[in-house]
């Protein structure tokens, strides 16, 4: 049902890493990586790799599909220092 799908989504997005989480945060928030890449201080090559990951990660193929995983399961980013 439903319910694993939400779960297999839940545990995928766990499976990132914080800083591929803050990346894929502000993705969802319809920053373009050279946006994101001055955000987080790295190189948009950097934020490239980790879009890449995010989306294998979480088994999507855009940035629509990853933000329709995250705000299906209403996830708050960690606290930023």
């Amino acid at each position: 049902g439903q319910n694993s799908k939400e779960q297999k989504m839940a545990s995928d997005i766990a499976s990132l890493t914080p800083q591929q989480f803050r990346v894929a945060s502000l993705l969802v928030q319809g920053l373009l990586n050279k946006q994101i890449a001055y955000e987080l201080d790295v190189t948009e090559a950097t934020i490239k790799a980790h879009v890449t990951e995010i989306f294998r990660k979480l088994g999507v193929h855009s940035r629509t599909q990853a933000a329709l995983a995250f705000s299906q399961l209403d996830v708050s980013p960690p606290d930023l220092p």
